[in-house]
C-alpha cells in the first residue's frame, strides 16, 4: 500500500508530506484548492507523463516521492530482482521533474527508467476516474481480469506451458527441415570435402604439436655441426688426449727422483684428463641428441602444410577442422536420415498442437463461463449506481485458428447504456460520469481479485448526488477491506464512510499561493462534511445531517 507521499515544488505545492494508514481515505477540499495536482503529483511518481509546467513558479525543479509498503511475495519484488535493484523491504519511487523538461527517476535511491517505474506503478495503484485510461479500461488487461476473477490461472499455465511445447516443437521441425534442405542443396560438395577432411583427420592441438616438433629438428640440425667439430676436437687424430696422457706417464716416472717437486703436477694433469674425458662422453651423448630422421622432418612438414592448406581451403582455423569435419558429417547424416527424423518431428509437432488446442478450448469453455458470473456480479451493482437499465457485457471472440499463448480469446468489457442502443468497448460507449460507475462496480465484482494494493478513485462521484453517491460510498468502503482506497470526492456521502479523512486547502502568503493537506479529527469532520452538505455557509441543519452521516457509518462499522 502507499505509506507515504512527499511532494516539493509541484505546481501549488511547495512542501507536502501525508501519511496514509490503510482502509479508506478520503480527499475534500472546495475547488481550485488542489486535489487534481495532489493526483498529477502521485502520477508523476508512478511513471506518468513529466512535463516542465508541473514544476512550481520560481523553482528550478520539482520533486514527489512515493513510499510503498508491500508484501513479501509481491510481484514487484520479482520486478525489482530482474532489474538488480535491493530490496530491504520498503519501496521508494522518486521522480525529480527539472524546469527545462528533463526528468529523472529512481527507485529505492538507484537511478531507473521510467519505463520501470511505470511499470512498478501499475502494479502497486491503479488510478481510476473518467478520464483515466490506465486502469480497467485497458482491454489489454481484459483477459487477465477474466481469468483472475473465475480463478482460471491453473488452466491459463497449462494452455501456456502447452503453447511452448508447440511452438518449441515447430521450431525445432523448422530448423531440421531447413538443415537437411541446405545439406540437399550441398551434398556433392559436402561428401567430397567430409571424405578429404576423413581422409587428412585433423586432431585438436595437431598443428601446434607439428609446429613445435618441426623447430626442435630444425634447431637440432643447426647445432650439429658445432657439437660434431667438438668431437673432432676431443676424440679426432689431432685430439690432445694421448699427449698428455703420455706426458703424464713420464712425469709420473720422473716424480720419484725429484721427490715433492712432481707430485701436484701429476696430480692436476690427471685431473684434467678425467674432466676431458667425461666433456668427451657428454660430447657423444649431445651428438646422438641431435641425430633424427630427416625423412620425419619432411613427413612432419608435408602434414603441416597439408593441415594449413584445408585450413585455408575452408577458411578455418586448422584447430577447427576436426569440429568442421564433424559438422559435415552430422549434415550428411541428417540428410540420409532426413525424411525419417522429418517425419517423427512433425509426428510431434501435430501432437503438440493438438495437446495445445484441447487445453485453448478447455481454458475458452471456462472463461465463457466465468464471463456469465462475472457480467452477472457486475449487472448486481449497477441500479445501486442508478444505471438499471445499463447492461454489462464481457465480449469474447473467439478463433481456433488464432493461437496464442494466453490462448484462442480475446476478451474486452463492453456496455449497452440503454436498451436498443448498441453495445460496445466500455471506453468509447459510456459517458464520464458513467464510465467512472462502471469501473466501479466492476471492481466492487473483482473484489480483491487482479487488483492493485492501492486504488485511487478520481471524482467517480461527480454529477450524482443523494442515493447513488452513498452507493458508491459503501462500494468504496466494502472494496476498503481487502485494498487500500484513496477517493478524491465530492459527495459527503462518500466522505462520511472514510477511515482517514484530508482536507485539502490552498493559502496565500507573501504574494505566493500554497496547497496543504491536513488529516482531521472528527470535529473537523463534522464541519467539512457540513460545508459539502450546505455550500459556504455551515448552518445547524447541515451539522445535523453531517451527524446522521457520521453515526450510520460508524454503526455501520461497529
Amino acid at each position: 500500500m502507499l505509506a507515504h507521499l512527499t511532494i516539493r515544488d509541484i505546481v501549488l505545492i511547495e512542501r507536502l508530506e501525508i501519511d496514509f494508514e490503510r482502509g479508506l481515505s478520503v480527499l475534500t477540499g472546495e475547488t481550485g484548492a488542489g486535489k487534481s495536482i495532489l493526483l498529477d503529483a502521485l502520477s508523476l511518481a508512478l511513471g506518468g507523463r513529466g512535463d516542465a509546467s508541473l514544476v512550481r513558479s520560481g523553482a528550478t525543479q520539482g520533486q514527489v516521492t512515493a513510499v510503498f509498503d508491500i508484501a513479501g511475495d509481491h510481484p514487484v519484488r520479482v520486478l525489482l530482482a530482474e532489474n538488480e535493484i535491493e530490496d530491504d523491504g520498503d519501496l521508494i519511487l522518486r521522480r525529480v521533474q527539472n524546469a527545462d523538461g528533463r526528468t529523472r527517476v529512481f527507485v529505492n535511491d538507484r537511478p531507473a527508467s521510467v519505463t520501470l517505474m511505470r511499470d512498478l506503478g501499475h502494479m502497486l495503484v491503479e488510478i481510476h476516474g473518467q478520464h483515466d485510461e490506465r486502469a480497467l479500461v485497458d482491454a489489454s488487461s481484459h483477459r487477465e481480469l477474466l481469468d483472475s476473477f473465475g480463478g482460471l490461472g491453473g488452466d491459463a499455465r497449462r494452455c501456456a506451458a502447452a503453447w511452448l511445447g508447440w511452438r518449441d516443437a515447430e521450431t525445432e521441425l523448422s530448423r531440421h527441415r531447413a538443415r537437411v534442405e541446405a545439406a540437399a542443396r550441398e551434398a556433392e560438395y559436402l561428401r567430397a570435402s567430409a571424405s578429404e577432411l576423413a581422409k587428412l583427420d585433423p586432431q585438436p592441438g595437431e598443428e601446434t604439436e607439428l609446429a613445435d616438433l618441426r623447430a626442435g629438428m630444425m634447431r637440432s640440425e643447426k647445432v650439429a655441426t658445432e657439437i660434431a667439430d667438438a668431437r673432432d676436437v676431443l676424440s679426432g687424430s689431432d685430439s690432445p688426449l694421448p699427449q698428455l696422457a703420455n706426458l703424464m706417464r713420464r712425469l709420473e716416472r720422473k716424480s720419484a727422483e725429484a721427490p715433492g717437486m712432481l707430485e701436484e703436477v701429476v696430480k692436476l694433469l690427471d685431473e684434467a684428463l678425467i674432466s676431458l674425458d667425461a666433456a668427451q662422453s657428454g660430447i657423444e651423448a649431445a651428438l646422438r641428441a641431435t641425430e633424427f630422421d630427416p625423412k620425419a622432418l619432411e613427413r612432419a612438414e608435408e602434414r603441416l602444410f597439408g593441415l594449413r592448406a584445408a585450413s585455408r581451403k575452408y577458411s578455418v582455423p586448422v584447430d577447427d577442422l576436426a569440429n568442421l569435419r564433424a559438422k559435415m558429417e552430422a549434415d550428411l547424416a541428417d540428410l540420409d536420415a532426413g525424411e525419417e527424423r522429418l517425419g517423427a518431428l512433425a509426428e510431434k509437432a501435430v501432437e503438440a498442437k493438438a495437446a495445445y488446442d484441447k487445453a485453448a478450448a478447455k481454458l475458452s469453455d471456462a472463461r465463457r463461463k466465468s464471463a456469465n458470473q462475472l457480467a452477472k456480479a457486475v449487472m448486481a451493482e449497477l441500479p445501486a449506481l442508478k444505471l438499471e437499465r445499463a447492461e454489462f457485457i464481457v465480449n469474447i471472440e473467439t478463433d481456433p485458428d488464432e493461437r496464442q499463448e494466453a490462448g484462442i480469446d480475446s476478451v474486452e468489457f463492453w456496455v449497452r447504456t440503454n436498451p436498443g442502443t448498441r453495445a460496445g468497448p466500455i471506453m468509447k460507449v459510456a459517458s464520464g460520469g458513467e464510465l467512472s460507475r462502471f469501473l466501479l462496480a466492476l471492481k466492487v465484482a473483482l473484489a480483491d481479485r487482479g487488483s492493485a494494493p492501492t486504488l485511487v478513485f478520481d471524482e467517480i462521484d461527480s454529477g450524482v448526488g443523494g442515493a447513488v453517491a452513498d452507493a458508491i460510498g459503501r462500494r468504496l468502503s466494502r472494496l476498503a477491506r481487502g485494498v487500500q482506497v484513496l477517493s478524491v470526492t465530492h459527495a459527503p456521502q462518500v466522505a462520511a464512510r472514510a477511515d482517514t479523512h484530508f482536507l485539502i486547502s490552498k493559502s496565500a502568503k507573501n504574494g505566493s499561493t500554497s496547497t496543504r493537506v491536513a488529516v482531521m479529527d472528527e470535529g473537523q469532520r463534522r464541519e467539512e462534511i457540513a460545508r459539502m452538505l450546505a455550500g459556504e455557509r455551515i448552518t445547524e441543519e447541515a451539522r445535523a445531517a453531517a451527524d446522521r452521516l457520521l453515526s450510520e457509518h460508524m454503526a455501520a462499522t461497529g
